[in-house]
Formats: structure tokens, sequence, C-alpha cells
């Protein structure tokens, strides 16, 4: 019996005596770990915020995509340095970065329509096809922008409903920005009988263009004879006028020539 006593004591004091030296050894790693842990977060915050400033006084380069880079970067310096904090307790860091890279090969299969539409959107908030406020249409999608993010784009249809279109399909398509110009042309068509006054029909289409401050007076407006056939004779107004006032001057135009023709008794066919 008092050997087995001896025995549990010498046991005991043998394992307290590799306890205190594990937690000695590893006291110290902890330590390590945890100054970099700390350092490395107050590194990333700061180089992030440095390369946030940095990237937003490039000209041409959209928030968004100024947010979108310095958290890939803030993010790619955390995972390296709990690399690093792994590596102070002796763990393989090569097959860490091994495993990460095959997992985020994985990932980039799983996601390839999603990362699809972020290379997407990147492109258009680099090279800003169309910005916020503009109305653009595309071969499926009309309407105002209302947001541009990394993944898909907000509209506002002219009927006022919500429409989120993927980035991938406005960059695999053409685009018509109505917005983007600050002048836009309309042809204003109208048909009259070929026995009436045609040259009173065009000199009144011309004035009534010139008259409405909307139009451009350069190119000045202009009216042209555009076909003919025995009983009618084609007109056309051509004439230049503010983009964000086109729709406006067109509507009125119109109106206004109707209601001229009908005082000389010109009819429109």
């Amino acid at each position: 019996m008092e050997q087995q006593a001896t025995d549990v004591i010498v046991a005991t004091r043998t394992a307290l005596s590799q306890a205190s030296a594990l937690a000695v050894q590893y006291s110290f790693s902890i330590l390590g770990a945890l100054i970099l842990l700390v350092l490395g977060w107050l590194m990333a915050s700061f180089v992030s915020r440095w390369a946030f400033e940095g990237i937003s006084r490039v000209r041409g380069i959209d928030e968004t995509l100024a947010r979108f880079f310095t958290n890939v970067l803030h993010y790619a310096l955390l995972i390296l340095v709990f690399i690093t904090v792994l590596g102070q307790f002796g763990v393989q860091t090569a097959s860490i970065i091994a495993a990460l890279g095959a997992a985020g090969l994985a990932i980039g299969l799983a996601l390839q329509g999603t990362l699809q539409n972020i290379a997407a959107g990147i492109m258009l908030l680099i090279l800003r096809p169309f910005r916020v406020g503009e109305y653009i249409a595309t071969g499926s999608v009309a309407g105002t922008v209302r947001e541009i993010g990394l993944f898909a784009t907000e509209f506002r249809t002219a009927d006022g409903l919500y429409l989120l279109a993927p980035n991938s399909t406005l960059w695999n398509t053409p685009i018509t920005n109505y917005s983007r110009e600050k002048t836009r042309k309309n042809d204003l068509t109208i048909n009259v009988r070929a026995g009436d006054d045609v040259d009173l029909a065009m000199k009144t289409l011309t004035d009534i263009a010139e008259a409405d401050s909307r139009v451009e007076k350069s190119p000045q407006p202009k009216t042209y004879i555009d076909a003919m056939t025995s009983d009618k004779i084609t007109l056309t107004l051509r004439y230049w006028a503010k983009t964000g006032e086109w729709d406006d001057a067109r509507r009125e135009i119109l109106g206004r020539v109707k209601a001229s023709f009908d005082e000389k008794g010109l009819p429109i066919l």
C-alpha cells in the first residue's frame, strides 16, 4: 500500500511538472499570438483606410468600387495574420495555404455566375456607361438608374416599377444611354395634301420650333420634304433640344403644330 501511494505521488508530481513546463512553453506562444492578432488587426484596418483614401482620389473610381477593393485587401491581410499566428504553434502553414487555394477554387466554380456579376459590376463602375439618375435601355432592360451595385443594378421603370437587373445582363448587351448627351435630335413627320400650300406648312413647322426656348439654335431647326406621292406630301421637321426637356418639348410642339395647322386651314393626313 505504501509503495502504491508513493507511486501515485511521484506520478502526480511528474504530471504537474510537465504541465508547468508546457504552460511556460506555450504561454509565450499564446502571448505572442495575441500580440500578433492585435497588431495585425490594427495594421489591416490602417492599411485599408489608407488604401480607401488613395483609391478614392483616383478620378473615375466609384465609391462602391473603392470600398470593394479595400474590403478585399482588409480580409486578405487578416487571413495572412491568421496564418502567421498558426505558425507560432508549429502548424504547417503550407498545407493551410494549399487548402485555402483548393477551397477558393471550389467556391469560384460553385459561384461562377455570381463572380461573373461581380466582374461585370467592376467593369460598369470603371467604364461608367451609365450613372445614377440616367435613363438607359438594353435588349431587355429600360429605366432610370437608381443604384449600381457589385452584383446587380436597380432601376425605376417609366411606369414606376422597381427593376433589379444582374450586372452580367447589362455588360453583355449594347446599352443606349438617353441621358448622357446634352442635346438630342427629334424628327417630327407629318403628311399634308399634295394640293395644299406646302411652303406655308414648312414655314409654320420651322417657326414653331424656333419659337420654343428648349430647341437649340445651332444647328437651326429645318423642315424638308421627306417623301411625295400623287395625293400627299410628307414633311419632316428636324430640331435638337436639351436632353432633359426633350420629351416635354416634343409633346408641346406636336400640340402647337396641330393648333396652328387647324388655324391656317392646313389639314394633317
